[in-house]
């Protein structure tokens, strides 16, 4: 039998509300099957099972919260039988089938009673559902416009503004936001306390990176251009690749290398506060690939749909702020991870080029790391790694 567990989704998240189940007993799964959805403070994540086996019992009903590590459900393992010791009669906290009465010779004409299917949950971002209890919007009335059909802020911020006005519950808002705001505190006040960082930082030329990503684009419909955020995304998993010790994760018996490179993509949301979701095997991926997947993550971690392993999995952060007119960002680094890749704007600077001063566009790029996996040097070659590389933008075409 496998015990199939709540997993840990981020070092911020120490519960979640199971929202529904996708799987019954009896039902057979596959690894990477999404077999539940719980809900956190900061999105409904979709749970996948990474064991392939048979449904024997679910062990957690819908709406109840539980801490990360509590057994969720139990599987029967390929050829396993339930008959088995310690496989005892299937009980389940699901909603159940309705079994028949007994017939008796009293009741001739008693009829069994329909199996009741399990109603199909709404798909809503926990930051939606707070939003509508505080503006008295029913969110089962509301057809969601985000993937998948979810529900989204600017559904229930549409409805809002259709009904008939109300004084809203501040103190709702007001909660979801603390919320919030506590998951992020404990996260990164765990970082501050427990790694001991250090930071770099490196002026990067992109006028080659942009004129070729400029002509490239030309060549392209609107919906399939990249962005310049996603050739500095290529070039931090291609130098995390070559320079392991930023990417993996310090556990308790030190620090560990991560099988892939899946770069965590530091996104905000609407409501406020932020997720790092993962693009996985970044390095492996072409500029479309990575584009897509991007631009699909963003959506999706907005309407508060994110998958378990892409907030499970990340082995190492970027996070751009250039948009927000900023220089430079030092970011906190996100436990277990052990360096975050920060981006600030694209600007005009001064810059002595060969010998000769001219104007170019340059990124100043910065890295936060663990001291403990890695020193300066390292993050010096680390840094100038992501420069040259940016440098020779048609070798991240690949």
């Amino acid at each position: 039998m496998i015990d199939f567990r709540m997993p840990a989704l981020g070092s911020d998240m120490d519960e979640g509300t199971l929202q529904e189940w996708l799987v019954q007993p009896g039902d057979q799964v596959t690894r990477g099957q999404v077999v539940a959805v719980v809900e956190t403070t900061k999105a409904a994540v979709e749970i996948e099972c990474w064991h392939q086996g048979t449904v024997q019992e679910l062990l957690v009903p819908v709406g109840q919260t539980v801490q990360v590590g509590t057994t969720l459900a139990v599987l029967l393992e390929p050829g396993e039988d339930a008959g088995t010791p310690g496989g005892d009669v299937v009980t389940t906290v699901a909603p159940p089938a309705v079994s028949a009465p007994e017939l008796s010779s009293k009741e001739p004409d008693s009829k069994p009673v329909e199996p009741v299917a399990p109603q199909h949950r709404r798909w809503i971002s926990p930051a939606a559902r707070r939003l509508a209890a505080s503006l008295n919007v029913d969110v089962e009335a509301l057809a969601g416009s985000g993937p998948q059909g979810a529900v989204t802020l600017t559904d229930v911020e549409h409805a809002a503004a259709a009904a008939p006005q109300e004084k809203p519950r501040v103190t709702a808002a007001a909660d979801r936001s603390a919320q919030m705001r506590m998951s992020i505190a404990a996260a990164m006040s765990r970082s501050k306390r427990e790694i001991p960082h250090y930071y770099l930082a490196d002026e990067i030329i992109m006028d080659r990176a942009l004129d070729w990503l400029t002509a490239r684009n030309a060549q392209r419909p609107i919906t399939e251009r990249v962005l310049p955020a996603v050739l500095q995304l290529k070039a931090v998993a291609v130098a995390a690749r070559r320079f392991g010790e930023f990417n993996g994760f310090w556990r308790e018996d030190g620090y560990q290398a991560a099988a892939g490179v899946h770069v965590g993509v530091a996104i905000s949301l609407r409501g406020g506060g932020l997720v790092a979701p993962a693009i996985h095997d970044a390095a492996e991926k072409n500029l479309d690939e990575l584009m897509a997947n991007l631009t699909d993550l963003v959506a999706r971690a907005r309407a508060g749909s994110l998958r378990s392993s892409e907030m499970s999995d990340p082995s190492i952060t970027v996070t751009n702020l250039g948009d927000k007119g900023v220089d430079s960002v030092f970011g906190v680094i996100y436990p277990p991870q052990v360096a975050l890749v920060g981006f600030g704007k694209a600007a005009q600077r001064v810059c002595a080029v060969d010998g000769g001063i001219r104007i170019a566009t340059t990124v100043r790029a910065s890295l936060a790391a663990d001291h403990r996996a890695s020193d300066g040097h390292r993050g010096a070659l680390f840094l100038a790694a992501i420069n040259q590389l940016l440098q020779h933008p048609d070798e991240l075409e690949k």
